[in-house]
């Protein structure tokens, strides 16, 4: 199985095909240019995330070791998911009653999300999760999995 990892915190070890570690970098905002779309059709104008495309649409499975910060997402995470937009078409389609972007290729990977759970109560966790449950629907993506890290059953060093 190709694996994908996205790693804010922690170590995580074993089998990956590859690692986008966001400890290390930060993932530059989405400028809304539209190029994606437009002139270079499924490819992003800003090339710092290249390898992890070609990576995340091979694999058969990704998996996110994310913080929370505020509540919400980092803004690191934030920038991520923004960025994956030209991994969907710019048609819309009403079919479920809701705008939804077309996907651009016939298969994604599954997901699964281990969170730094540094919540306080358990609607601030339901909110997280809402919110992650529901970028990956709009990305077409089966999100198999959303739980604290402690709950994470795979190799791992100090998650």
């Amino acid at each position: 199985m190709k694996t994908v990892i996205v790693r804010e915190y922690g170590d995580v070890a074993g089998p990956c095909g590859y690692l986008l570690d966001l400890r290390k970098i930060t993932v530059r905002n989405c400028t809304g240019c539209w190029s994606c779309w437009q002139k270079t059709p499924g490819r992003c104008a800003q090339k710092d995330l290249d390898e992890f495309y070609r990576a995340f649409l091979a694999a058969d499975r990704v998996i996110f070791f994310l913080k929370s910060s505020h509540g919400f997402v980092s803004g690191n995470v934030k920038s991520l998911f923004d960025r994956m937009i030209p991994h969907y078409l710019p048609y819309t389609s009403y079919a479920t009653g809701e705008s939804m972007h077309e996907p651009r290729y016939e298969q994604y990977p599954d997901a699964e999300v281990y969170y730094e759970d540094t919540f306080e109560t358990e609607e601030e966790r339901e909110l997280y999760t809402d919110y992650l449950n529901r970028v990956f629907y709009q990305f077409h993506i089966s999100c198999t999995v959303i739980r604290p890290a402690g709950e994470y059953a795979g190799n791992r060093e100090a998650v």
